[in-house]
């Protein structure tokens, strides 16, 4: 057996989010189709450095298989790219260790958030981008962004639905840039909560509109408590950009 790894991109509205799931389409449950078409109804699991939810989009995943078959490395990229549907593209096909997995051997990954400050709604946009048509200091957002930075519990910015029980994490970058009516939001770090990356930038929007003090982020991480953070920003302006080894 060979274990190859891939670097794949998806366009996350039609999926149902990463992970398999019974009678809903997402993105592994194409991917082990395409593998089972290439293994003659074998089924081959494909494991992610981690699961995006619906909606969520992908520039950079990671993925990991198994395979007895002795196809040339450039021809795997070929075979799976003609299998697969038009949302999903392998981007670069590797040879992997033996024990490499995308999940754990993950060192820290990045994403982005896009908004789309405008009060004109974009068609071409409303499935790539969050549409925010009201006013924002960018000042206090820029004041709010180092309190993120570092070690924390980040319990205040992970949904309560997870059954994570440490929720120390460490975010070593966070940065928000302007490309024309775009803004966009860099998260890196080590490690990721369910929704966490959705919800600061909920609150980093609050924090610009007014409605949270960027002094106040320290308080919120310390009362370990959803309820005192921001909204939660809508999935489709949410990018898995990059997955570090």
């Amino acid at each position: 057996m060979q274990r190859y790894k891939c670097i794949i991109s998806y366009d996350g509205t039609q999926f149902a989010g990463y992970q398999v799931q019974p009678s809903k389409r997402t993105v592994q449950g194409e991917i082990e189709k395409a593998l089972r078409k290439i293994h003659k109804d074998i089924d081959v699991k494909a494991s992610a450095s981690g699961r995006t939810d619906a909606g969520v989009h992908a520039r950079g995943q990671v993925i990991h298989f198994d395979s007895p078959l002795r196809i040339p490395l450039a021809k795997w990229k070929v075979a799976l790219n003609t299998l697969l549907p038009d949302d999903i593209a392998i981007i670069r096909t590797e040879l992997a260790a033996d024990d490499f997995h995308a999940r754990f051997d993950a060192k820290g990954k990045e994403y982005r958030y896009f908004v789309h400050r405008s009060d004109q709604r974009d068609p071409f946009k409303r499935h790539y981008a969050y549409q925010y048509p009201y006013d924002l200091d960018l000042k206090k957002i820029n004041e709010a962004i180092p309190f993120l930075i570092g070690e924390h519990d980040f319990t205040s910015f992970c949904s309560a639905k997870t059954d994570v029980v440490d929720k120390v994490r460490e975010i070593s970058q966070v940065e928000m840039l302007e490309e024309g009516d775009m803004l966009i939001f860099r998260f890196n770090g080590n490690g990721f909560l369910y929704n966490m990356v959705r919800i600061l930038v909920g609150t980093l929007l609050e924090v610009g509109a007014g409605d949270i003090s960027p002094a106040s982020i320290p308080e919120i991480l310390e009362r370990k408590d959803r309820s005192y953070a921001g909204k939660t920003a809508p999935a489709h302006g949410l990018y898995l950009w990059e997955v570090q080894y």
